[in-house]
C-alpha cells in the first residue's frame, strides 16, 4: 500500500510538460524548413516501426493555439519545447530563416501572455541534413555552427526567454545515433560515436557563450541529460564493477566534463581511442558555468558483467517479477536516488526534472474517456520520490512530464504513447486523458493529496 501522507512542494515550484519539435510539429516542407536527419532516417525503409515518419505527426505547427489552450486547462507553469534547427537555418549555416524564427516568436509571446514560462531546448536531435552531408556531429565544424545557430535564436527570443536548454540527451544522439545506429543518422561506428560525444559537448559550450551574450540579464542556462541509476545484477565484484563501468558511459561521461571540466579517467581508459584529438581550450569551453541541470529519468539499469559486449564488458537485464511499461522497468525509487546523487556529486545550483513519463497502451473508451490509470500511478509514485528528494535537501525546482501529447516516438513510430493528451493520428483530434486531469489537480494543489 503506497504512503498516503500528503506531499506539498515548495512555493513557486515549476510544474510543466515537455515536447520536441520533430515529434509533434509536422509541416516538414513549410515556411522554408530544411530537411533534417530524422526526415531522411524515417523515410528510409526498415528504420522505423511500419515505416512511420513525422511529416504530419501531431500537426502542432498548425494546431499550436489549440495545444496552448490545453496547456492553460492543465494549469501549467512551464512548457519545454524544442526549436527545429532546420526551421532556423535550413542548411545549418547562413542567415536565419525569418518564417522559422517567427513561429517560435509567436509561440513564446503566447505562452508568456498565458502565464506559462517557455523553456526552449535548442537541439532535440533534428540536425539539418545538409550538415550531416558535411560529416555531421563527428565533424568538429558542426559544433561551431551550433554556436552560431544559438546566437541567431537568442537574438530573436533572448529578450523574453528566462530559461534555455542547449541539448537534450546527447548520450542518445551519440550512442543510439552513431554506435548502435538505431536513431538518425543510423551510423554504426565507434569512432563516430566518440567524436559525436565530444563535439556535442563542445557545441553546448559554444551555445552557452552565445546565449549569455544575447539573452536578457539573469537568463538561466542548462543542459538536459538522460541519466539513470545503475544497480549490479548481483552483489558479486564482477557485477559491481560492470555497473560502475556502465555508469561511466551513461552518466559520468557527460556529467564530469560539464561540471568538472574533465572526462572520467576510467571511461577514457576504455573509450579514449574512440575520441578525436582535443584542442587546449575544449574542456574550459565545455565546462562553462551553468544555472541548472535538466535530468530526464525513466527507469534504472540493472547491470551484469558481460565479456561479450565490446568496450565496457557489461549489459543490462530485466529482473523477473517487477512491473514494466512498453519500454522499461517501472522503478520510482530510482529518481530519488538519481537526484540525490547528482546533487551530492556535482553540486548544481538547481535541478529540473525535464522529462519523466511512461508509455503504456491506451485508447478512447466508449464514453470518450481515456482511462490511463497506469500512467497516473507512474507519475504519482515518481512525483512522490521527487518530493522526498527535495525534503532531503536536493535543490529540485521543477518537474516536467513527458509528454503533453502523444507523438512520433522516434524508431518506435506511433505505437508508443506518452501523452497526457490522446492524439488520433488520422485526424489529429486531441482528447484529454484521465492522467491529464489528474496532473492538473496536482498542479492546483502544488503536490499530492
Amino acid at each position: 500500500m503506497p504512503d498516503q501522507t500528503p506531499i506539498t512542494f515548495p512555493q513557486g515550484f515549476t510544474w510543466g510538460v515537455a515536447t520536441s519539435s520533430y515529434q509533434i510539429e509536422g509541416a516538414v516542407n513549410e515556411d522554408g524548413r530544411g530537411v533534417s536527419i530524422w526526415d531522411t532516417f524515417s523515410h528510409t525503409p526498415g528504420k522505423t516501426y511500419q515505416g512511420h515518419h513525422a511529416d504530419i505527426a501531431a500537426d502542432h505547427y498548425h494546431r499550436w493555439r489549440e495545444d496552448l489552450d490545453l496547456m492553460v486547462s492543465l494549469g501549467l507553469k512551464a512548457y519545454r519545447f524544442s526549436i527545429a534547427w532546420p526551421r532556423i537555418q535550413p542548411d545549418g549555416v547562413g542567415p536565419a530563416n525569418p518564417a522559422g524564427l517567427d513561429f517560435y516568436d509567436r509561440l513564446v509571446d503566447a505562452l508568456l501572455e498565458k502565464g506559462i514560462e517557455p523553456f526552449p531546448t535548442l537541439y532535440h536531435w533534428d540536425l539539418p541534413q545538409a550538415l550531416q552531408d558535411k560529416g555531421g556531429w563527428p565533424n568538429r565544424e558542426t559544433a561551431v555552427h551550433f554556436g552560431e545557430y544559438a546566437r541567431l535564436v537568442a537574438k530573436k527570443l533572448g529578450d523574453r526567454v528566462n530559461y534555455w536548454i542547449t541539448h537534450n540527451e546527447p548520450w542518445v544522439m551519440a550512442f543510439a545515433g552513431h554506435f548502435a545506429g538505431e536513431h538518425a543518422p543510423g551510423i554504426q561506428d565507434p569512432l563516430a560515436a566518440g567524436a559525436t560525444v565530444h563535439h556535442l559537448l563542445l557545441s553546448h559550450g559554444y551555445a552557452v557563450e552565445s546565449l549569455r551574450a544575447n539573452s536578457r540579464p539573469g537568463a538561466q542556462i542548462g543542459i538536459t541529460l538522460n541519466l539513470s541509476v545503475m544497480h549490479p545484477a548481483t552483489d558479486s565484484d564482477e557485477d559491481r564493477a560492470a555497473a560502475w563501468r556502465y555508469d561511466g558511459i551513461g552518466n559520468r561521461l557527460f556529467l564530469d566534463p560539464v561540471f568538472k571540466g574533465q572526462y572520467p579517467a576510467d571511461v577514457m581508459a576504455m573509450l579514449g581511442p574512440m575520441f578525436p584529438q582535443m584542442q587546449p581550450d575544449d574542456m574550459r569551453i565545455i565546462a562553462a558555468p551553468l544555472d541548472f541541470i535538466g535530468v530526464n529519468y525513466y527507469s534504472r539499469s540493472v547491470v551484469r558483467h558481460d565479456p561479450n559486449f565490446p568496450f565496457i564488458e557489461a549489459s543490462t537485464i530485466h529482473p523477473e517479477g517487477n512491473e514494466y511499461s512498453q519500454m522499461w522497468e517501472i522503478y520510482p525509487e530510482g529518481i530519488y536516488e538519481l537526484l540525490m546523487r547528482v546533487w551530492k556529486d556535482y553540486q548544481p545550483k538547481k535541478i529540473l526534472v525535464t522529462e519523466n513519463g511512461i508509455c503504456v497502451p491506451d485508447g478512447i473508451d466508449f464514453d470518450g474517456r481515456v482511462r490511463d490509470y497506469r500512467r497516473i500511478a507512474y507519475l504519482r509514485d515518481h512525483i512522490a520520490q521527487v518530493g522526498r528528494a527535495i525534503g532531503d535537501g536536493a535543490p529540485v525546482d521543477g518537474y516536467l512530464v513527458w509528454s503533453l501529447l502523444d507523438n512520433f516516438e522516434w524508431a518506435h513510430g506511433y505505437r508508443m504513447r506518452f501523452g497526457l493528451v490522446y492524439v488520433d493520428f488520422d485526424t489529429c483530434q486531441r482528447t484529454m486523458k484521465d492522467s491529464g486531469r489528474w496532473y492538473a489537480k496536482v498542479i492546483r494543489q502544488n503536490g499530492l493529496s
